[in-house]
């Protein structure tokens, strides 16, 4: 991934540095865009053709680097409409609106049309921290 958003740098240094706890989110959900995020947040999220944020669970191992890497492949509903070209990803905390976690632009663009299905396997989707 290519970053943490502003919201989670901001909760995790008051919750290491500021004595103020953050709970982790129970659910995660991955969101596709096409236009990408930033640290602020925005970009331009894929909507219609039966696209919906798709839920993640991540196994985190290794020390310097320690990586999150998704458990199990995400896979989203055929796409009933065009999407558009998929251009990043980003790791959200809620089905519809919420927070942005992290984000990272796609190694390589996806145009994705009506009767196609977007799928990332199992171990694609890596969250580093060096």
């Amino acid at each position: 991934m290519a970053g943490f958003s502003d919201y989670l740098e901001d909760k995790v240094l008051d919750h290491v540095f500021g004595g103020t706890a953050y709970t982790a989110p129970t659910t995660l959900y991955v969101a596709l865009y096409t236009v990408a995020p930033d640290d602020t947040g925005g970009g331009t999220e894929v909507t219609g053709g039966a696209y919906a944020r798709q839920t993640s669970t991540f196994n985190v191992s290794g020390t310097s680097p320690t990586t999150a890497t998704n458990a199990a492949a995400v896979e989203y509903p055929t796409a009933t409409a065009d999407y558009g070209t998929v251009v990043a990803v980003g790791i959200v905390d809620a089905l519809t609106s919420g927070n942005l976690l992290a984000y990272a632009n796609l190694d390589t663009s996806k145009v994705v049309t009506s009767g196609d299905v977007f799928r990332f396997d199992a171990g694609d989707l890596d969250i580093t921290l060096a």
